[in-house]
């Protein structure tokens, strides 16, 4: 049996608690080296087989799981934050129904979750934003025409960047030329949960400046929108006028 279990967004504390329980449960790891906390394998039992598969091609790591399911161990695959966003579990999954390996998706906490937290904000404010977007830039790795970052700016909805740290001159410029102005907030978390996590608050157009700066080039997100300012609404399912299935509005007593 496989396991593709979300690590959690960088502190150790923050995998869920089934993934935490089947973790020390494991014989074999594969965990993404590159971004995963490497003192979550603390959690592992003596004996338990760690591969990083930062260093490893597809094809590898399904040799190590056919490996294991040939020794009838129990494998992990420990992806950082949530699997189900850049995971890359599809095409695992895929060979995996082929060759009639169980497996099993444990949801984690995804680091834009964890962004939010650390910065104390809430993406979805009523009359500023009712939608956040998840995405990239295009780099090495190409998205969509349909997706692209000056398609999604014209929403002005908030917006969640993964990936794109090092591509920071040409974002401003796509999301100003798609309907974002150049003074639209702009928060860049670093690490997001770790213990060396960095906050930086800028705009649109001080975000390059604000990457070069401070030298990051990875390993942040960036979010963007109104959702950072001050500006917004009180929310009606606590307007004590309000009347909804669980409560009497005062202004309808």
């Amino acid at each position: 049996m496989l396991y593709f279990i979300g690590a959690g967004p960088g502190a150790v504390d923050l995998i869920t608690m089934k993934g935490h329980r089947l973790l020390t449960e494991a014989d074999v790891v594969i965990y993404a080296g590159s971004l995963v906390n490497p003192e979550l394998l603390n959690y592992t039992k003596e004996g338990c087989e760690h591969y990083n598969s930062a260093h490893m091609t597809l094809e590898e790591v399904i040799e190590t799981v056919k490996k294991a399911e040939a020794e009838n161990k129990m494998t992990v695959r420990l992806h950082t934050g949530d699997s189900s966003i850049y995971g890359a579990i599809r095409e695992q999954i895929d060979i995996l129904n082929e060759l009639n390996i169980k497996y099993q998706v444990v949801p984690g906490v995804s680091s834009f979750c964890g962004a939010a937290a650390s910065l104390g904000a809430e993406y979805t404010l009523p009359n500023v934003s009712q939608s956040v977007i998840i995405t990239r830039m295009e780099g090495r790795t190409p998205v969509p025409e349909r997706e692209s970052i000056r398609s999604f700016a014209a929403h002005k909805s908030t917006m969640v960047l993964f990936l794109s740290s090092s591509l920071t001159e040409e974002l401003s410029k796509e999301l100003v030329a798609g309907g974002y102005e150049s003074d639209t907030p702009v928060a860049v978390v670093y690490k997001a949960t770790w213990p060396d996590e960095k906050i930086f608050r800028c705009t649109i157009e001080t975000l390059h400046k604000t990457m070069v700066e401070n030298n990051i080039t990875k390993t942040a997100l960036v979010l963007v929108g109104y959702f950072l300012g001050n500006d917004y609404e009180r929310s009606e399912l606590y307007n004590p006028n309000f009347t909804h299935e669980y409560r009497i509005g005062k202004l309808n007593e």
